[in-house]
């Protein structure tokens, strides 16, 4: 029997729209191979050029509108002329926060024939899976602007962590990590900040009591950049909060490939609402257009989708495609040494999958 899978597009701007076709080209090929799978994709234009025209980055019934769906697929938002705060607030972090993806999954995964600029590292030594709190913390959007365009000007900018979320986001990890069977690393800043992270230390350990199995350590987070730079291959699973996540996955992608190498899932783990899954490169909006832009963060992301609605046979294969294709140049874009077309780079993938 088929399952018809609804997924909402948005391929964004820049060079959105063109990663996401490939990354639509490779689910399509795995429903042709696989007749347990359909999709059915419906695209939405929003973004900095919907902003531009329209002064908001999605329509009001934006949100109503994606409820029905079963999973999101992002290209890139951000355009000249539109402020960052407004692109991310108006549509990525709006739906990461409306419909509870509190969940951020991040591989970091040294490939081999991936670029690294770590002298030293082998393939095996980056294999990471970040899990980042995706739903307050630092970008909670909590705080105020007193006195404005005075000498007494003031910002507030607030940190908000419940009880709920940290325990959630924490527990998530402890599961993941026993049954990856990887350590589990909880990153924090308790020395510095005295309420909100001593706070997650506190639950990190509470938590720990019900997963005794876990090989557990905590890391201050510089601590933790110095040593996914020294000695990446003693990270396993990492859990941290919104901010210091999206740091370290940042870093993370710099030392396993760049990137163009680099993707996210943002999961709702309940599927109360649809889950969303995006490359983590910008819109490179000095190259849209000219079919250069590297579509394997957005494959990549498109195997994340595959994972989260059960079919991690499909993901893990991939994966292994990405893989295969990192050894041969001519199938690669531009920034990986290659001079293949997103188009070609994206075919050629699809070539791969039996």
């Amino acid at each position: 029997m088929t399952q018809t899978y609804r997924i909402a597009l948005i391929p964004g701007d820049g060079i959105g729209p063109e990663v996401i076709d490939e990354a639509v080209r490779v689910l399509n090929r795995v429903a042709e191979l696989d007749d347990r799978i359909a999709f059915e994709f419906t695209t939405f234009p929003w973004g900095c050029e919907y902003y531009l025209k329209h002064g908001e980055m999605m329509p009001e019934d934006g949100m109503e509108t994606l409820k029905g769906f079963d999973a999101i697929l992002l290209g890139a938002v951000g355009y000249p002329g539109v402020p960052d705060h407004i692109s991310l607030r108006g549509l990525l972090l709006r739906i990461r926060h409306d419909f509870d993806e509190y969940v951020n999954l991040r591989p970091v995964k040294l490939l081999k024939g991936a670029p690294c600029p770590l002298k030293d590292a082998k393939v095996g030594d980056i294999d990471m899976i970040f899990i980042r709190e995706n739903s307050e913390g630092e970008y909670a959007g909590s705080g105020a602007w007193l006195y404005p365009d005075t000498d007494q000007e003031v910002v507030i900018q607030n940190g908000v962590f419940s009880r709920k979320g940290c325990e959630r986001i924490i527990r998530y990890a402890y599961e993941l990590a026993r049954k990856e069977k990887k350590s589990l690393t909880s990153v924090s800043k308790g020395n510095a900040l005295n309420y909100s992270m001593v706070f997650w230390d506190q639950i990190f350990k509470e938590v720990g009591k019900d997963y005794p199995d876990v090989e557990t350590y905590s890391l201050l987070v510089d601590a933790a950049s110095m040593f996914m730079v020294k000695k990446p291959e003693r990270f396993g699973v990492v859990v941290t909060s919104n901010l210091f996540g999206d740091i370290l996955t940042d870093l993370g992608a710099a030392i396993a490939g760049g990137m163009g190498l680099a993707a996210s899932a943002n999961l709702n783990p309940e599927k109360k609402f649809p889950s969303m899954f995006e490359p983590i490169h910008g819109s490179a909006p000095d190259i849209a257009g000219k079919g250069i832009a590297n579509p394997l963060a957005s494959i990549w992301a498109a195997s994340q989708l595959l994972d989260f609605l059960g079919y991690e046979e499909w993901g893990t294969k991939i994966v292994d495609a990405i893989e295969a294709l990192l050894g041969d140049k001519a199938s690669l874009t531009p920034d990986l040494g290659g001079t293949a077309s997103t188009s070609d780079c994206g075919k050629a993938l699809a070539s791969l999958l039996k």
